[in-house]
């Protein structure tokens, strides 16, 4: 069954994408670097992605979360980070287990907004494991309309860079992917 197609213009779409998610739906969104694989950050969701990416389940996910989520969350956040969030920039954190844990406070109004209704959610390239990242709606749309239950339509995303990801467990800060952020 082909996704649902949510225009980004439309009245209310964040809320929709944002309460299709938190019901469970896996969907595609544009973010403030690229378009992302996206479900609500649990097991279950994390499953399907990785059946959709054909993803070595050895490789985790980028949660996605808003300042109160954070807050919220137990991870061990340096202030210097604090600070600077919200960025195009993905932090490795450690959380109070002393597991690690990819993070990212979006800088797009659209994506936050989001995540004021669904909650953190997981985000991931939209690719193939080992492929290249679909970076525009149009590349996107006929290989995964039949996997995915929605997707959110942004005429002004073109494709771009994935976010700078850091390692934060230590200091200084050491740059793992560089993104168009600059540390």
């Amino acid at each position: 069954m082909a996704a649902r197609i949510i225009e980004r213009g439309e009245e209310g779409c964040a809320r929709k994408a944002g309460e299709l998610l938190r019901a469970g739906a896996v969907g595609i969104l544009p973010c403030d670097t690229i378009y992302g694989l996206s479900a609500i950050a649990d097991r279950e969701r994390a499953e399907r992605i990785y059946e959709i990416k054909r993803r070595p389940l050895s490789k985790s996910f980028i949660v996605l979360m808003d300042m109160q989520s954070l807050a919220d969350s137990q991870l061990i956040v340096p202030d210097e980070l604090l600070s600077r969030w919200p960025a195009p920039f993905t932090a490795i954190l450690k959380g109070p287990d002393g597991l690690t844990h990819a993070v990212r406070v979006p800088s797009d109004p659209f994506i936050q907004e989001v995540i004021s209704y669904s909650g953190p959610i997981y985000s991931t390239s939209v690719n193939f494991s080992g492929e290249r990242s679909l970076l525009t709606f149009d590349d996107i749309l006929p290989v995964f309309s039949d996997a995915v239950d929605f997707m959110v339509r942004d005429p002004d995303v073109h494709g771009g860079a994935a976010s700078t990801l850091i390692d934060a467990t230590a200091y200084p800060f050491r740059v793992l992917r560089q993104g168009e952020y600059r540390f």
